[in-house]
């Protein structure tokens, strides 16, 4: 994994624990009216992020591409490949992500009311 993969993960960890502390405290007082949570707009700045990252490295990936068909010097045929490959990889964990959030959205608009 390279950094930003491992910042990601972290960021969503902690996030994670966050949320599970949030839900812990607003169930435990009895007669109190749990408290509306906040972390929609942390999520969407975590979410908008790993996917300009996602985007960042396709980016780079292409211009690598690029300047080694074009027979540049200073990027090797491994640097090339590497990068493709940390793309495809961020570019498949993305829409899985994204198929699980629209498998849980369809779970919920089947739930009775």
């Amino acid at each position: 994994m390279d950094i930003k993969s491992n910042s990601l993960f972290a960021q969503m960890q902690s996030m994670s624990l966050e949320a599970m502390n949030h839900n812990t405290q607003a169930v435990s007082s009895d007669n109190a009216i749990p408290s509306v949570n906040n972390s929609g707009s942390d999520f969407g700045s975590l979410l908008k992020d790993a996917i300009n990252t996602v985007n960042d490295l396709q980016q780079t990936a292409g211009a690598e591409r690029k300047a080694f068909e074009l027979g540049d010097s200073n990027v090797t045929l491994a640097q090339t490949m590497i990068s493709a490959s940390k793309a495809s990889v961020a570019f498949d964990a993305t829409v899985q992500v994204r198929n699980k959030f629209v498998e849980a959205y369809k779970e919920i608009m089947n739930m009775p009311v």
